[in-house]
C-alpha cells in the first residue's frame, strides 16, 4: 500500500477530542500558575531537547538518537505522584519523566548522545548505551548500596521491546515482601513500610510481547503495586496498531483483568495524552491506588503523537497519512497544553513566547556545553598522538612519509573521536616496527596508558570488582564428623538451605512447586512452614516472570533464589537473563548490581524436554552471569554459601540424578563454600587429563575401574564452574603433566567442549604440551531420545568414555595398548 493511503489510526480530530473519562476533572480552582508554568516550561525544554538532538545526529555528531517527544505532559503528570524510594522500570521515551523527576538534565541527554564515557558527564551508562537509555546509581564505588528510599529511583533500560516488564514485576513484588515481612521491618534504606510504587512504561506496540501479557497476569494475581503505563501513538514503528492489537485498543483487550467488588485483577484507567488535567487526575488515582492497597494500575494514555518519527533512522511521513499528519500537529500534546493554559488565563502569550525563547537558549546551551566537554578530551589525544608523529619523524626519518600521511589524516578529523587518535598511534607504531629510539618507546607507552584507560572505559563492570565480588569469597571446605551420617545428596541441600535461611532475613525462594510440594525434588522440603509463605512460595507457570521477580528484588535489596523448574525450560527466560541480567552491571558500568541467583537442574534424566544440557548456548549468551555445574549437590549447596556473601548473579544447575544418590552430610553447613572459577581435581593420574562438569564428571569417575585395569592413569579435574573458567590455569598444568587431554561433557558437538578446549589450549597454552590431538567426546547433535536406552545412545556413557580415552592412548604407545 502507498505511503500516501496508510489507513490512519482510528478516529477523526473531532472525536478524539474528548476529555478523560475515568478519573475526575481537577477543579480550576487547583491548578498554581507557578506549578503549570513549571511544566510547561519543562515539557518545552524536553520537546527542544529532541529536536536539537535529532539534528545532532543529522548533521553527523551522534551516531544515532530516539527520543521521547510527544509524551511529555504524561510524563509529567506521573512525575506528580512519583516519591522517593520508588522505582521506574521504562523504556527510551521516557526522557521527560526522568527529568521532571531530577535524575536528567539536558546536558546529560547530549553528553549521552555522543557516547560520552565520563560518569560525571554521563551518569546513567558512561556512554555504554544509546539515546534515552536510563538508569539511576544504586551503589556507589565501593560497592555499597545507596539509600534507595532517600532518591528516586530507575532501573537500567534495555531496548529489548517489553523486556522491562519482568523486572518490572518483581520491583513491585519487593515492597509487598517489605510491608508483609516483620524480619525486613529494619531494611529502611530499600523500604519504608512497602509504600513504594514500581512505575513501569511501555509503548502500545510492545503490548503484543508475551511477556507484556506474562507480567500483568502475574501483578493481578501477587496484586503489588506497579502502575503500568502505555504510551499509544497508534504505531509500532511503521506498522499500525489494527496489526498489533485485538479491537486495536490495549485497555478493551484487557478488560478480562479488570478487578471487581468480589475478585481481585487491575485496576484498568484511560486518559489522553493532551489532556493536562485528565492525566493529572488519572496519576492521582493510580497511584494512591497502588501506594496504599497495593492494587496494580494500567494506564491507557491514548491519542499520543510522535513528532519526529520512531528514531533517527527514518521519517514517519513515509507511513502516515496527511490527515494523520495534520491531527498530530493540532492535538500534540505540547500544543494543547499550551492553549489550555492560555484558555484558564494562567499565563499570556507573551509570558509562554518569552519561556519558550528561555528555553531555546537553555538548551542551546547544553548542548553547546556537553559537546565541548565530549571533544576536549579527545581532542587532547589528538594533540598528543601528533606530537608524537612528529618527534617519530624526526627520529625515524626513514619513515617519515608514512607518518606525515598518518598525521595528515589526523589533523583533518574534526570533529574527532577516540578511534581516530588511536588508528593513528597504532599505525605509526606498525610501521616502525623494529626502532628502538625513545620517540617509538614514548609512543609504544602512551598507547599502554591508553589501553587500559580504555579498558576501564569501555570493558570494565562486566563482572563485580567491587570487595564483595563472589571471587573474592574465602574458600572454606566441607567438613565432615567421623560419625557423619550418609543421607540422600537433596537433604544435604535442604538442610543448607534451612541453615541459609536461618541466617539471612533478606534471602526467599520460588519458582513453581517450590513452597508448598518444596521442590519437585524436595530440597526445600518443609522450607515454607519453617519460614513462611512470603520466604518461600509458589510462582506460577511462568519462567520468565520468575526470573524477573529475582531481577527486582534483588535490585532492592533483598537476596532471592529465582528457580526454574528445569533447565530446559530456561529458554522461556533466557533472553531477560542475557539481555537484562548479565549485562546490567557492564551497561551501568558498575553502578547498579542484581544479584539474584537461578536455581534449576538438568542434565542427564529422561527425554528431550528433561536432560537438557544447552551449555554452550548458554555460557555464550550469559556472561556476567557465573555458571555453576556441581557434579553433587553438597558442591551445589557450597555455590549457594559462596554467592549468598558475594554481588553478582549467578545461574547453579543442580545434577538431575544427584538428588537420590547418597552424600556425607557435612558438619559446617551454610559455612562451607565452593569457589569459583577454580577446579578441583578430584583423582590424580599421569597419563591424561580428563576435563569434565556436572553429571558427565560422575560418569567419567564410573568409568575409572575399567581405565585402571587397561594401565591407564587418568588425571580427572571436575571445573566446577564454566563461568568463570579456570582461572589458575590448574588444566593447563595437569596438560604440562600428563600431555594428553580429553574434554567430556553432554552438549552437543562445539557446545561447552570447544569452550573449555580453547581456554585450555589457546589462553593457557596448553597446544607447548600436546603429545596427542586434544579431543572432544560430547552427546549427539540432537536432542536425547526417552528412556534409560535414549540416555545411553544420546549421551556419553561410561564405555563411550573409555574407548575415547583408550583410543589416545592406542595411537601413542601402539605396542602398549593394542
Amino acid at each position: 500500500m502507498p505511503a500516501s493511503k496508510t489507513t490512519p489510526a482510528k478516529a477523526t480530530p473531532s472525536a478524539r477530542a474528548t476529555r478523560s473519562s475515568s478519573a475526575k476533572t481537577a477543579t480550576k480552582s487547583s491548578w498554581k500558575k507557578t506549578e503549570v508554568l513549571a511544566d510547561y516550561r519543562l515539557a518545552k525544554l524536553s520537546r527542544e531537547v529532541s529536536l536539537l538532538g535529532r539534528k545532532e545526529v543529522l548533521n553527523g555528531r551522534a551516531k544515532f538518537g530516539i527520543f521521547g517527544d510527544g509524551k511529555e505532559l504524561p510524563q509529567i503528570a506521573l512525575s506528580k505522584v512519583f516519591q522517593d524510594g520508588d522505582f521506574r522500570s521504562g523504556y527510551y521515551r521516557d526522557q521527560t519523566l526522568l527529568m521532571a523527576i531530577g535524575q536528567l538534565t539536558p546536558q546529560q541527554l547530549f553528553a549521552q548522545l555522543y557516547a560520552h564515557v565520563d560518569t560525571a558527564h554521563e551518569p546513567h551508562s558512561s556512554g555504554r548505551q544509546m539515546t534515552a537509555h536510563f538508569g539511576t546509581q544504586l551503589v556507589d564505588e565501593d560497592g555499597e548500596w545507596l539509600p534507595q528510599t532517600s532518591m528516586k529511583n530507575s532501573a537500567s533500560d534495555i531496548s529489548c521491546t517489553a523486556g522491562q516488564m519482568a523486572r518490572l514485576l518483581g520491583l513491585a513484588q519487593a515492597s509487598s515482601l517489605y510491608r508483609a515481612e516483620k524480619k525486613l521491618a529494619k531494611h529502611t534504606q530499600f523500604s519504608k513500610k512497602g509504600n513504594e510504587i514500581a512505575f513501569g512504561t511501555i509503548g502500545d506496540a510492545s503490548t503484543s510481547e508475551g511477556v507484556f501479557w506474562e507480567a500483568l497476569n502475574a501483578a493481578g494475581v501477587l496484586q503489588v503495586p506497579m502502575v503500568m503505563s502505555v504510551w499509544d501513538d497508534g504505531y509500532g514503528i511503521s506498522v499500525s496498531k489494527k496489526y498489533q492489537t485485538t479491537k486495536e485498543s490495549i485497555s478493551e483487550l484487557l478488560q478480562g483483568f479488570q478487578r471487581t467488588k468480589t475478585k481481585p485483577g487491575l485496576e484498568i484507567l484511560k486518559t489522553k495524552a493532551w489532556d493536562y488535567e485528565g492525566l493529572v487526575a488519572t496519576y492521582q488515582k493510580a497511584s494512591t491506588l497502588a501506594r496504599k492497597e497495593h492494587v496494580p494500575v494500567v494506564v491507557h494514555v491514548e491519542e499520543v503523537t510522535q513528532p519526529q518519527g520512531h528514531s533517527t533512522s527514518g521519517s514517519h511521513e513515509r507511513y502516515k497519512s496527511e490527515e494523520r499528519l495534520a491531527w498530530e500537529s493540532t492535538f500534540c500534546c505540547n500544543t494543547q497544553f499550551r492553549q489550555w493554559i492560555l484558555k484558564k488565563k494562567l499565563a499570556t502569550a507573551k509570558e509562554l513566547d518569552a519561556l519558550d525563547a528561555e528555553v531555546l537558549e537553555e538548551v542551546k546551551t547544553a548542548q553547546k556545553e556537553a559537546w565541548k566537554a565530549f571533544q576536549e578530551p579527545l581532542k587532547a589525544e589528538k594533540d598528543a598522538v601528533l606530537t608524537h608523529l612528529d618527534t617519530l619523524k624526526a627520529q625515524v626519518p626513514q619513515k617519515a612519509s608514512i607518518l606525515e600521511d598518518l598525521a595528515t589524516t589526523l589533523k583533518r578529523k574534526n570533529p574527532v573521536i577516540r578511534k581516530d587518535s588511536m588508528v593513528a598511534a597504532r599505525r605509526a607504531l606498525m610501521a616502525v616496527k623494529g626502532d628502538s629510539s625513545e620517540a617509538t618507546q614514548a609512543l609504544s607507552s602512551w598507547i599502554e596508558a591508553q589501553s587500559e584507560a580504555n579498558h576501564d572505559r569501555y570493558n570494565s563492570h562486566w563482572i563485580s570488582e567491587t570487595k564483595y565480588s563472589p571471587l573474592k569469597v574465602t574458600h572454606t571446605p566441607a567438613n565432615f564428623a567421623k560419625d557423619a551420617p550418609t543421607v540422600d545428596g537433596r537433604v544435604v541441600l535442604r538442610d543448607n538451605f534451612q541453615t541459609l535461611f536461618d541466617r539471612h532475613p533478606e534471602m526467599v525462594v520460588f519458582g513453581e512447586d517450590s513452597g508448598q510440594l518444596g521442590d519437585v525434588n524436595l530440597g526445600l522440603e518443609g522450607m515454607q512452614e519453617r519460614f513462611g509463605i512470603h520466604r518461600v512460595f509458589d510462582t506460577g507457570i511462568r519462567e520468565t516472570t520468575i526470573l524477573g521477580q529475582g531481577i527486582g528484588m534483588a535490585m532492592r535489596g533483598l537476596r532471592p533464589i529465582a528457580e526454574i523448574q528445569y533447565l530446559d525450560y530456561l529458554l522461556y527466560a533466557f533472553q531477560t537473563l542475557s539481555d537484562d541480567v548479565a549485562s546490567l552491571r557492564y551497561r551501568t558500568k558498575g553502578r547498579q548490581r542484581c544479584p539474584v541467583i537461578v536455581r534449576t537442574r538438568g542434565h542427564r534424566l529422561e527425554g528431550i524436554w528433561h536432560s537438557g544440557s544447552p551449555m554452550g548456548m548458554i555460557l555464550n549468551g550469559i556472561r556476567g552471569v557465573h555458571l555453576c555445574v556441581p557434579r553433587n549437590l553438597t558442591e551445589a549447596a557450597g555455590f549457594y554459601n559462596t554467592l549468598i556473601q558475594g554481588d553478582d548473579p549467578a545461574l547453579v544447575i543442580e545434577p538431575l540424578n544427584g538428588y537420590r544418590l547418597k552424600e556425607t552430610m557435612p558438619s559446617n553447613l551454610g559455612d562451607f563454600t565452593t569457589p569459583l572459577g577454580i577446579p578441583e581435581v578430584v583423582q590424580e593420574g599421569s597419563d591424561i587429563t580428563l576435563v569434565s562438569y556436572g553429571s558427565t564428571f560422575n560418569v567419567v569417575m564410573a568409568a575409572q575401574p575399567l581405565l585402571q585395569q587397561a594401565g591407564i592413569s587418568a588425571e580427572c579435574i571436575d571445573v566446577r564452574t564454566l563461568l568463570p573458567f579456570d582461572m589458575e590455569h590448574r588444566i593447563g598444568a595437569s596438560l604440562q603433566k600428563t600431555n594428553r587431554i580429553l574434554f567430556i561433557d553432554e552438549d552437543v558437538p562445539g557446545g561447552a567442549t570447544a569452550f573449555m578446549m580453547q581456554h585450555v589450549l589457546d589462553q593457557q597454552e596448553g597446544y607447548r604440551f600436546l603429545d596427542s590431538q586434544a579431543r572432544c567426546l560430547t552427546a549427539k547433535p540432537h536432542r536425547p531420545a526417552y528412556s534409560t536406552d535414549g540416555d545411553y545412545f544420546s549421551k556419553p556413557s561410561v564405555e563411550d568414555v573409555f574407548d575415547a580415552v583408550y583410543e589416545i592412548m592406542h595411537e601413542s604407545d601402539p605396542a602398549r595398548f593394542p
